[in-house]
Parts: structure tokens; C-alpha cells; sequence
């Protein structure tokens, strides 16, 4: 079994409002991905994703596309403490 990883991740560009936390928690779950996501005061999505690392990278790889009406400019990830998250969740 593939170890428990733990990524930060900042999403920049045209991010809010065009679906990305529902696109990105529905992404989340079909990867079997943990975690949550939130829209930031600076108009950036930032993501907390724990999972395998192999599912993980599927995962970063969609951020950095994002959805149909978005425009992903620039994606920052960082590695953290696995938590253990139970679920994905959106968060406001």
C-alpha cells in the first residue's frame, strides 16, 4: 500500500467563481483524495489533499488545469503533516 502524503496547495488565477471548489471536491473524490478546499480573501483556492502520492499527483495535475470557465495561472504546492482527514470537504 502507497504512503499517506500531504499537500498545500495554492491555486491563482481566474479561480473563483467558476465551480472550482465543487469541481475540485468532485475531482477529490473520484482520486479517493482528503482533505478540504476554500476560496481565499486574495482571490486564490487553496486546498488541503492527503492521499496516496501517485493519486495525489493525478489530483495536482487537474488543479493546474481546473475547470471549463476557470484560468489557472500559477499552482504552489507544499508538503505538510498528514492529518488524516476523513473526507473532502468545501469549506466557506
Amino acid at each position: 500500500m502507497e504512503e499517506r502524503q500531504h499537500y498545500n496547495i495554492r491555486i491563482h488565477g481566474h479561480v473563483q467563481g467558476v465551480g472550482f471548489r465543487w469541481s475540485a471536491a468532485r475531482e477529490a473524490d473520484r482520486l479517493g483524495i482528503k482533505g478540504f478546499v476554500r476560496n481565499m480573501p486574495d482571490g486564490s483556492v487553496y486546498i488541503e489533499a492527503e492521499g496516496p502520492g501517485t493519486r495525489l499527483d493525478k489530483f495536482i495535475k487537474w488543479c493546474r488545469e481546473g475547470p471549463a470557465y476557470g484560468f489557472v495561472e500559477n499552482v504552489i504546492t507544499e508538503k505538510g503533516p498528514v492529518l488524516n482527514f476523513k473526507e473532502f470537504r468545501i469549506v466557506r
